[in-house]
């Protein structure tokens, strides 16, 4: 079992996204214990110092993601036509806003350093609500896509051992996952977009937000949203393979 489970994460540890879900996991893990000692200086300075700049090597490895999502959303097209309408059309709308989402954080990023002449806040603005548009669009779409497993586990009542069923329900966990990871994000992405949208803003914060020098890489997070995402993220981690969902 415990080399199975060592394998799994080796292979996901692998690729891109899955290394990109580990540093992502360890960067709210520092994140959270940072912010729950005492004091802003020493060790829990360090370790939101740590976290900041793992969140920004995860913004710095995003530049070269355009292409891979590009290849993603042409390789999907349209959807395949045996695919139900609305689940095709929701996934097509979510690739747009993703894919539109990596021009916008390069600008703001490119901005933050110096490289180009603009004012990042608009820039960042703008992807943080290309970025829940797909969090919306990608809970909708597996919504939809839970709607339709739980229907087939109906009519495979009769054979809950069949290895049929059991890739159903295997489907069921890896999109109720989804929903609760998109549906985190999404409360986060709310919260950071400008005062006067929904809470906007207006979540407690629990720590001082630790200055880097690329100002959009590390926000408040509320503890609540902070400890679910890290316990999805690590839930996450052996059926990554699995999934087609893309976490900016």
């Amino acid at each position: 079992m415990a080399a199975a489970a060592l394998r799994g994460l080796g292979a996901a540890l692998e690729t891109h996204r899955g290394r990109d879900r580990a540093v992502r996991a360890l960067s709210y893990s520092l994140q959270l214990v940072g912010g729950a000692l005492p004091g802003p200086g020493g060790l829990p300075g360090g370790l939101l110092a740590a976290s900041a700049q793992l969140s920004s090597c995860r913004t710095v490895l995003r530049l070269f993601d355009d292409l891979a999502m590009l290849q993603h959303s042409c390789g999907y097209g349209l959807g395949p036509e045996d695919e139900d309408v609305l689940v095709r059309g929701l996934s097509v709308l979510c690739n747009v806003a993703n894919q539109l989402y990596y021009p916008c954080e390069h600008l703001a990023w490119a901005a933050d350093v110096g490289i180009v002449r603009a004012a990042s806040q608009r820039w960042w603005t703008l992807s943080t609500v290309l970025w829940g548009s797909a969090l919306l669009l990608g809970i909708l779409r597996s919504l939809k896509v839970l709607c339709q497993l739980r229907r087939k586990l109906r009519q495979h009542k009769c054979s809950t051992s069949s290895p049929q069923s059991q890739k159903l329900r295997a489907q069921v966990k890896a999109e109720v996952l989804s929903i609760l990871m998109d549906a985190a994000d999404l409360s986060n992405a709310i919260h950071w977009l400008p005062p006067g949208f929904l809470w906007a803003g207006r979540f407690p914060p629990w720590q001082e937000i630790y200055e880097s020098p690329f100002k959009g890489a590390i926000k408040r997070m509320p503890r609540w949203a902070l400890q679910l995402q890290l316990q999805l993220q690590f839930w996450a981690l052996p059926i990554i393979n699995d999934t087609n969902q893309r976490w900016p």
